[in-house]
Parts: structure tokens; C-alpha cells; sequence
């Protein structure tokens, strides 16, 4: 069987430009928090979720789409008539959201009333209340999903209730959009089973969180409350899950500074806020070493995302163009090996890095030879 780093990849390929809320989605489940995506329909919000679900054997899963006429039958169950009879108002709750690992709702704030009080004890302490009795629901995360910002007051709640709030938008880059509209190649769906995803849940909570981390975010904390920003107590608690399941998926056994970035879909409030949270959470959170890697990775992102259209299109790009592609690709692999060969924090990335660089160079040229 596969790995949670296994189904990543397989989702990266699946979805293009949706690096952020994969790696956001996968630690939120790993560290059974929840995940919030914010955006036009028609951005794969459902059916990265969907995918998710079919690469994890035994993972019990509930979608639905809330509107204002929804009822707690469709989220919750039908009350059970046989229960009625004795004079208990129960419901049947098999396949309903009280009876699954990981739920998809969709325009999540336009759930009316009667289903809000219900869903945030379920999101939040994993508890239904079925008439007078008390279900543990075995609820990992919900993936949450928002065409819009909630407007009503009474919805904040609701919105607190998510760790991880991601924005996400249309394909950016004109590449990238290529590429998509490319048939792409069957990939073989990774598979684990619901025993091994709770066996690397486990795993991620022995994952170390070093001192200075911990007073990092106290610092963090006193720049965003100077700023008016203030996340609650239980919200920076929660978060150090989140900077755990990070450092898992990356393949480390303790979190580092550079994993507090996540907490930029964590730490602000409103939507006008994220800018300022994550500018102070860069002040803070990588070294010089970290920042230069980070910058160079971007660049190699960029430049893999223009010229990869040549291994498709041959005739997209002229030889001279092909040549300054070369010699960036070539600038771009001696900083990285300077910064790896001299600082021993960004060793393992920067030789990964270089890795993909070079496989890229190798495709590159191939492709210009048949030019």
C-alpha cells in the first residue's frame, strides 16, 4: 500500500495549480483538523476532495450541497419511525454525516439554522446529539467550500470552525492552463487503507516541536495582537497539529521555523487581514538560507511551468529562446548547489531541488534535439 506523500503527488498531477490546497487538505487530515476552500465554482474544490476519498480504502465519506432550503434529513438523517413509535425522536444516521471520517459541504454558509447549532458541535467536538443519545462521530476532517465570504453575523462560528482557510482561484498561467487542456496520461490511483492513514495520524502526533518554535509563536502572536489581530487561544493550540502534520509530509521528524508559513491560512480573522499576517510571519519564519531556496524554487517553478509546453508543443519557443532557458536553468542549479554546499538546513531540499532541476534540463534538451 501507498502513503499520504504518495496520494500528494498523484493529486498535484491530478489538479494543476493546486499545490497550496493539497498540501493544505492533506495536513488538515492528517492532523484531523478542518479545511476551508474560498472561491468561484468550477476551481476543483469538490472534486479534489472526491479524489481524495477514492485513494483511502475503508474511509467513510459524505458530500453534500447546503442551500438555504436544506434540512437536517439530508445532513444528519431521517428520523427513525420505529424510534418514534417508543416516543424517541432519533434518526437514522447510517451514511450520514455523524457516521463518516472525511465530509465535503459544499456552500457550507448557507446552511439555515436549523442544521448550524448541529454542525458546529459535530465539526468542532465530533458529538451528535440523537435525541437522548450521544454519538461519537469518527470524523477526521470536513472540507468545507465557499463560492463567497459569510455575511451573516451568526455565521462566524461556523467560520472559526475551520483551521485552514484557502483562497482558490482560476489556472493562472497560460502554460499551466495548456497543460490542462493536454489529455493527460492514466495515472495509477495510490492507494492506503483507513488502518495506515490513522497508523501516520499517530505518527504525525510524535512529531517534535522544538522550544524556540514555540516561543516563535509567542512573538508571532504579540506582532499580529500589536497589528489588532487576535486568533483565539483554542486556534494557536490547534495549530501546532497543523505545524506537525507540515513537517510529516515533507518527510522530518521535527517541525522548523519555515513550517510556521502554513499559519498564514490560520492566524488572521477577516480576509483583509491575510496580507499583513503573512508578511509577519515571513519576518519570522525562515532563515536567510530558507528565503533564498524558497526564491529559487520560484523561479525554477516559473520556468518549468513556461518552457514545459516545449515537451508538448515543440514549436512554441525559437532556438535563441531555448538557449536563455538553458542558461538560466544552468544559474539557477550553481546558486542552488552554492547555498546547499554552505548551509546545512536547506541541504536535503536544495538536493531534492536539484534533482528535479536536473531531470527537467534532461527532458529540455531532448525535446530541443527533436526541434
Amino acid at each position: 500500500m501507498g502513503n499520504v506523500m504518495e496520494i500528494r503527488d498523484y493529486l498535484n498531477a491530478q489538479f494543476f495549480e493546486r499545490e497550496a490546497e493539497v498540501d493544505a487538505i492533506l495536513t488538515a487530515v492528517l492532523a484531523k483538523q478542518h479545511t476551508l476552500l474560498i472561491g468561484p465554482a468550477g476551481t476543483g474544490k469538490s472534486a479534489l476532495a472526491s479524489e481524495l476519498h477514492r485513494c483511502i480504502d475503508g474511509l467513510g465519506y459524505f458530500q453534500w450541497l447546503l442551500t438555504k432550503f436544506s434540512t437536517p434529513e439530508e445532513i444528519f438523517g431521517p428520523l427513525s419511525l420505529a424510534r418514534l413509535e417508543e416516543d424517541r425522536y432519533e434518526r437514522n444516521v447510517e451514511g450520514k454525516l455523524p457516521t463518516v471520517h472525511l465530509a465535503f459541504l459544499d456552500e457550507i454558509f448557507k446552511s439555515n439554522s436549523a442544521i448550524l447549532n448541529a454542525l458546529l458541535t459535530m465539526i468542532n467536538e465530533r458529538i451528535f446529539y440523537n435525541g437522548s443519545d450521544i454519538v461519537r462521530a469518527p470524523l477526521m476532517s470536513v472540507i468545507g467550500a465557499s463560492n463567497e465570504y459569510p455575511e451573516s453575523e451568526g455565521l462566524e462560528a461556523l467560520f472559526d470552525r475551520f483551521l485552514l482557510r484557502m483562497e482558490t482561484s482560476y489556472i493562472q498561467s497560460d502554460q499551466t492552463f495548456l497543460q490542462m487542456l493536454v489529455p493527460n496520461k492514466k495515472i495509477a490511483l495510490p492507494k492506503m487503507t483507513l488502518e495506515e492513514l490513522e497508523d501516520e495520524q499517530f505518527a504525525v502526533s510524535l512529531i517534535d516541536i522544538p522550544r524556540h518554535i514555540l516561543e516563535k509563536l509567542v512573538v508571532v502572536r504579540g506582532d499580529l495582537k500589536n497589528e489588532g489581530i487576535q486568533a483565539s487561544d483554542r486556534r494557536y493550540k490547534q495549530s501546532l497539529s497543523v505545524l506537525q502534520a507540515k513537517a510529516y509530509l515533507d518527510g522530518r521528524q521535527a517541525v522548523k521555523l519555515s513550517d510556521m508559513l502554513l499559519l498564514q491560512h490560520a492566524l488572521w480573522e477577516t480576509p483583509e487581514q491575510q496580507e499583513l499576517v503573512k508578511e509577519i510571519l515571513e519576518s519570522h519564519c525562515y532563515l536567510q538560507s530558507e528565503k533564498e531556496l524558497t526564491q529559487l524554487r520560484q523561479v525554477f517553478k516559473e520556468m518549468h511551468q513556461k518552457y514545459g509546453v516545449v515537451l508538448t508543443n515543440a514549436g512554441s519557443f525559437n532556438d535563441q529562446e531555448i538557449a536563455e532557458g538553458n542558461l538560466q536553468l544552468k544559474e539557477i542549479t550553481s546558486r542552488t548547489e552554492t547555498l546547499v554546499s554552505g548551509n546545512p538546513e536547506v541541504q536535503t531540499e536544495g538536493t531534492e531541488m536539484l534533482k528535479d532541476i536536473q531531470t527537467f534540463q534532461a527532458k529540455l534538451a531532448q525535446a530541443t534535439l527533436e526541434i
